[in-house]
């Protein structure tokens, strides 16, 4: 029942977003969580691109966010794999304002979308 409302609030959620305009980014910014350490990590990806925290591989498959306001959100669709057996313990999207909306579900670790990462945004970030 929890999966069935996490569908219908990210349906209402990305139409939302829709109505507003979105653009996909070139990549992402993730943070990872490990619970046991108590220890975190953040994960930049490209789009297409996986990397390895703890014993899962992260692929980033697609980031987007509001082009009125690309700092309000982010909506990113990620695959997180476990590297040592190859299941996947997470396929779909991940919200920045609602992590716990759609979240994976891992004993030991915790991944979520912080922003996506957008080229013209950093320059003005370092700039600040």
């Amino acid at each position: 029942m929890k999966s069935l409302w996490a569908v219908v609030a990210m349906l209402a959620l990305s139409g939302g977003a829709m109505a507003q305009d979105v653009e996909s980014a070139p990549g992402a910014l993730l943070r990872g969580l490990d619970k046991v350490a108590g220890t975190t990590t953040d994960i930049d990806l490209a789009i297409g691109e996986t990397k390895d925290f703890g014993r899962l591989s992260v692929t980033l498959a697609d980031c987007r966010y509001p082009v009125s306001d690309h700092s309000s959100n982010a909506f990113a669709h990620v695959t997180i794999a476990d590297a040592n057996s190859g299941a996947v313990a997470f396929d779909g999207w991940m919200i920045a304002s609602s992590p716990a909306l759609s979240a994976m579900d891992d004993p030991r670790y915790d991944v979520w979308v912080m922003r996506c990462t957008i080229p013209e945004a950093e320059g003005t970030e370092a700039a600040e």
